[in-house]
């Protein structure tokens, strides 16, 4: 896909807030500066749109993207993050879990991973929770720039075996430096759009 429109709509926090256009959304949920934000930069070649930021645990809502008129992708709160309160993530849980299990917009769940570690026991409640719910799952293991290329397999066989990973999923090696898995990871986000 060739972007050139995505703005972002809305910053919800409750279903009445969410965006009523009944497009199709897809969902990324990752620990905090795993390179979520990166990713959604990258794929809409945009330096900025998706807020990075040096201070890990800025997604405190569910962002709503537009891109092209044609569907959403919605960021929700990086998990996993110590500097965050304890209340205020208590109330992330229930804010993502209503929204994934009840958006009948939501197409597919991407999670987002550090190539780099195994998966965290965050990444592993988020994998099972999507696999839960039936929701198509899509792993992308970001910063796969900061390994040799010799050793992707390597990595990328400790990332599905933490995860537990399905051969029904997606999985995808990404970089935003790169651009590795840009246009693999457009080709599964159209599958699912059905566009």
């Amino acid at each position: 896909m060739q972007v050139n429109q995505a703005e972002i709509l809305i910053s919800a926090v409750a279903p009445k807030q969410y965006p009523d256009t009944g497009l199709p959304e897809i969902a990324l949920a990752g620990r905090s500066n795993v390179g979520k934000s990166s990713f959604i930069n990258t794929l809409i070649n945009r330096k900025n749109l998706a807020r990075t930021s040096s201070k890990p645990g800025k997604t405190q809502t569910l962002n709503f993207y537009l891109i092209e008129n044609q569907f959403h992708f919605v960021d929700v709160p990086g998990y996993g993050y110590a500097k965050v309160s304890k209340a205020e993530k208590a109330k992330w849980g229930p804010m993502i879990e209503t929204y994934f299990t009840q958006r009948e917009e939501l197409r597919a769940g991407i999670v987002v991973v550090d190539s780099r570690h195994a998966p965290s026991k965050e990444d592993i409640q988020m994998y099972e929770f999507l696999k839960y719910y039936d929701i198509p799952t899509i792993v992308v293991a970001t910063k796969i720039d900061k390994i040799p290329r010799g050793k992707w397999n390597k990595h990328e066989s400790m990332v599905k075996k933490g995860l537990g990973f399905q051969p029904e999923d997606d999985f995808i090696l990404f970089s935003s430096e790169t651009k590795h898995g840009k246009e693999q990871a457009w080709q599964i986000i159209e599958k699912y759009l059905d566009l």
